[in-house]
């Protein structure tokens, strides 16, 4: 072997005992892991549209049908929904759509070491890569959506607001809400697949009490459901900068996404200690 080349090793000590050395090697090994993180998700890509006749259309079909399920429900007046001041259809899509981006942002980190674990277990490398190729996945079905999104506004003659540049700002203080979220699962999910279930199974439900199907409420109840649920205030902002220009949530929007990234650093660190743990449970 020639003496100036690299050898990387994994061991299972969790590396508490010298924090700063940890700290870098989980930025090593994210670094090291892009090149990894794009192959996977190519694998991943065309594994799931090898046999599929409407390929990437399928990333719309779930949004796109509960945003429809809601528009009926209105026009019918089966429930009554405040004008939100814009034709409600181009309204509940845009809300659904940036939930949903919410939504696969919280399940992605334990589905994609879950779909990795045959190999974590017989192959050593940057574990953080199966992470990324989950996020690059989240980001191409997000471009797929926002496609849907400006064809809708076409239809319906909605011009977006002047502030409608800050609105990617919003998708990523989502993203990272829900990649924060999911990483702090994710070593419970790895040893009990319950959390999965769990996620999918009150996912439906937290959304209800989101600001998605209705506009922002401003009763005492709503505001304090709200003032306990993270993504009210940053689904919120991003609509209001998409469609309204001015927001009521810049203040929150700014801390959460502050909070996120620090529990995000910190689901990380979890992250790096618990998995050689748990791949030795699971090899054993």
């Amino acid at each position: 072997m020639d003496q100036h080349q690299k050898v990387t090793v994994y061991s299972s000590e969790s590396g508490l005992g010298r924090p700063i050395h940890l700290v870098r090697s989980m930025f090593a090994d994210l670094i090291n892991s892009r090149e990894l993180a794009w192959r996977l998700f190519v694998r991943n890509f065309s594994a799931m549209y090898r046999q599929s006749l409407l390929g990437f259309v399928w990333a719309l079909v779930p949004p796109l049908l509960t945003a429809l399920i809601w528009v009926f429900l209105n026009g019918q007046r089966i429930v009554n929904v405040e004008d939100p001041g814009i034709p409600y259809p181009a309204f509940v899509l845009t809300s659904v759509l940036l939930w949903s981006v919410f939504a696969q942002s919280l399940v992605t980190p334990i589905t994609s070491v879950l779909q990795g674990k045959s190999i974590l277990v017989k192959i050593n490398f940057p574990r953080e890569s199966l992470i990324l190729a989950g996020l690059l996945q989240v980001l191409f079905d997000f471009l797929v959506k926002v496609g849907l999104i400006i064809a809708v506004l076409i239809i319906f003659d909605v011009r977006p607001a002047a502030t409608a540049w800050l609105a990617p700002l919003g998708v990523f203080s989502l993203v990272i809400l829900g990649t924060c979220l999911g990483m702090l699962l994710l070593p419970l999910g790895m040893l009990y697949t319950d959390i999965q279930r769990i996620i999918v199974a009150i996912t439906p439900f937290w959304m209800l009490l989101t600001p998605v199907i209705y506009p922002t409420p401003h009763s005492a109840t709503a505001t304090a459901l709200n003032n306990f649920n993270p993504v009210a205030p940053l689904l919120s902002a991003t609509r209001d900068w998409l469609f309204f220009g001015a927001t009521d949530f810049t203040v929150p929007f700014l801390w959460i996404t502050i909070c996120a990234l620090l529990f995000l650093f910190c689901g990380m660190i979890i992250f790096k200690i618990a998995m050689p743990i748990i791949i030795e449970r699971s090899g054993s």
